[in-house]
């Protein structure tokens, strides 16, 4: 079962020597951004050779862990591997070609992990599609990346997959638990294949091929399926973990965020495997309430969540803090300006702690961390899409730093970091070493297309050159498509989308996101707010109030407890959104006015006020059309 190291395919199949940085086509290998010294020199390595190493290190330590009728149940390093070579075996035996894909539909669970590290092992593209795709979704994908086999998690998944044309390359549906072939007859499917097989197949991998796919929403058009290779992986995963001081063997983490999009893939599967760390998997309803109850129960070292996750922490928290008496309220208000403080202070390198942090951190924040099962936590981080600075400031004032990332699925998650004594509040982080960034035409700001180098960025769009040419320049620079600027400490900074440049009739650029998000912290009911003029004589905005979500993620009528105590506060006793539209609630539209005016007075020119605005009845939601279609999805995603 041995692997060869630093195994490096040198030509393509035309026998082209020094293949380019990218490629669209699945079977061939492309040119590394090998640095000559230092980070992004190190050796390449195959998911195989990674996850051998760890194995041999650690293999009696506790990889996967699952909850089985209310009790954990555990896989050490060993067993995870030994499951991975039987299932790949299995693969095989189905008729799992080279460079063929295995759709893998469920939630986090350790089939999946086991389906996706077994398809590379097999030589096959693993390609993770979501749970919430339809029939017609997943035919795409399928179609796409000529799966071979589609491993489905239960029945209302494989009614998606059976409503849809079988693609011709289609040998199987394999499903987790249920019927068709359950996942304990698909382990023993393969038997018969020998380890010299195998071994031949995967000593056979090289680190500049593809081995994954990851297909991105795109805001028009078909998803593209992102290349990635076994080097784009291993690289970032032993990159990013370093920069944050990653502890081999003493990092447990939760897994709950779609492993379909490469975040959570990254973070939950490869760091981990990277740094011997313990996976424990969230029940599938995680967010729709039992998140928390598996936080509390695991208590992990580290933990990644997208601004919604934590708006949703903060609004439950700000709602049981109402309900205290008016002597909890000033204990916790005081303790909260002296965590603020204190993180600012830190922020800015001063080390030093105001008076009474030691009370405020015995009476308020180590209780606080208890609660939401974060006590153990040393790195908590969000990323996906941009959180407020008043979510960010909450967490900050119960002595609780959220580090942003930043980064696209074409880089293989991160490209920018934040870390312990690493962070700017609304900043993404730094550049991980190893990598570089440049910001192309910047203008006299410095705002300027953020432009992506390193072993991270993709290979190309599978069969989609044009798409690959328009992503990657002729040096071999990935274009983000995302305006930026750095400070004067290299602390990136996302301002916005260059196809959202607003262009008004006057022929004045106007950037809307430092616009809307200026409204939004000056006006904490807004969830959402959209600049619109294109073209026109003047700015308008349309808003939308902070709502809760149903099951399915949808906006509802009932305003959040957030915005119910904003609306208080002003002597509005209102709790759903419809109630302020059809009063027009005055002392609700009068504060929209005077964080629009506030806004205004900082514009720079007369062509950046805004001057009309409207409240929509609706909040915006993926499932409505205005998500997804808007903006941020490029932003390290989920």
């Amino acid at each position: 079962m041995g692997s060869k190291v630093q195994r490096i395919s040198s030509t393509d199949d035309s026998g082209i020597d020094s293949p380019t940085y990218w490629s669209s086509a699945r079977d061939k290998a492309v040119k590394l951004r090998m640095a000559e010294s230092g980070p992004g020199s190190e050796a390449p390595l195959t998911i195989h050779q990674m996850f051998q190493d760890t194995v041999n290190k650690y293999g009696d330590h506790p990889a996967l862990r699952w909850k089985e009728n209310g009790a954990w149940t555990t896989l050490t390093y060993k067993q995870y591997y030994q499951h991975c070579r039987t299932a790949a075996k299995s693969f095989l035996k189905l008729g799992l070609e080279r460079f063929h894909g295995v759709g893998i539909l469920g939630f986090n669970s350790p089939e999946w992990f086991i389906s996706n590290v077994a398809c590379i092992m097999a030589g096959g593209l693993t390609t993770g599609i979501y749970t919430t795709n339809s029939a017609e979704a997943c035919q795409y994908v399928a179609h796409n990346c000529e799966a071979n086999v589609i491993v489905v998690e239960n029945n209302k998944q494989l009614v998606k997959i059976l409503q849809m044309n079988a693609p011709p390359y289609l040998k199987s549906h394999n499903i987790f638990k249920y019927v068709f072939l359950q996942w304990a007859d698909f382990m023993k499917l393969g038997t018969d294949i020998a380890d010299d097989q195998l071994d031949d197949l995967i000593n056979s991998q090289n680190a500049n091929e593809c081995c994954s796919l990851i297909y991105t929403s795109g805001t028009t058009g078909n998803p593209k399926g992102v290349m990635l290779s076994h080097d784009n992986i291993t690289w970032i995963a032993n990159a990013s973990g370093m920069v944050i001081g990653t502890k081999m063997k003493e990092e447990s983490l939760v897994s709950y965020l779609p492993l379909s999009h490469v975040a959570a893939q990254v973070y939950d599967l490869w760091v981990s495997m990277k740094f011997a760390g313990t996976t424990h998997f969230a029940e599938p309803d995680a967010l729709k309430g039992s998140l928390a109850n598996t936080l509390r129960d695991v208590r992990p070292t580290s933990f990644l969540g997208v601004p919604r996750v934590w708006e949703k922490m903060q609004e439950a928290m700000q709602s049981i803090g109402a309900k205290n008496s008016a002597m909890k309220k000033r204990i916790a208000d005081w303790a909260k300006g002296i965590g603020l403080q204190t993180n600012y202070n830190l922020m800015n390198g001063d080390t030093s702690v105001p008076w009474g942090f030691m009370l405020a951190n015995n009476l308020i924040f180590k209780r606080v961390r208890a609660a939401l099962g974060l006590d153990r936590c040393r790195t908590c981080f969000t990323g996906a899409a941009p959180i407020t600075k008043e979510t960010l400031e909450y967490f900050m004032s119960l002595n609780i730093q959220l580090y942003e990332l930043y980064g696209m699925s074409e880089s293989t998650g991160p490209h920018t970091l934040s870390w312990e004594n690493n962070f700017r509040i609304m900043s993404c982080g730094k550049v991980i070493r190893g990598c570089k960034t440049k910001l192309d035409k910047p203008d006299e700001d410095g705002n300027g297309e953020v432009c992506f180098w390193g072993r991270h960025v993709f290979m190309g769009y599978l069969n989609m050159p044009e798409k690959t040419d328009e992503a990657l320049d002729t040096e071999g620079w990935l274009h983000s498509g995302d305006l930026g600027k750095l400070d004067q400490n290299d602390f990136m900074y996302i301002t916005g989308r260059i196809k959202e440049l607003i262009i008004t009739a006057g022929g004045e650029n106007v950037p809307p996101v430092p616009i809307e998000d200026a409204l939004k912290e000056e006006v904490s009911i807004i969830s959402n707010a959209m600049l619109v003029g294109d073209k026109k004589k003047f700015l308008a905005m349309l808003l939308t109030l902070k709502c809760k979500v149903d099951d399915n993620g949808d906006p509802t009528d009932e305003l959040t407890p957030l915005a119910v105590e904003y609306c208080r506060q002003r002597g509005v006793t209102a709790t759903k959104v419809s109630e302020i539209i059809n009063n027009k609630e005055p002392a609700i539209y009068k504060a929209i006015q005077e964080g629009v005016n506030i806004i205004n007075e900082k514009a720079t020119s007369n062509a950046q006020r805004v001057q009309k605005w409207t409240l929509l009845p609706r909040d915006f939601s993926i499932s409505g059309g205005e998500l997804g279609k808007l903006r941020y999805v490029h932003y390290w995603v989920c």
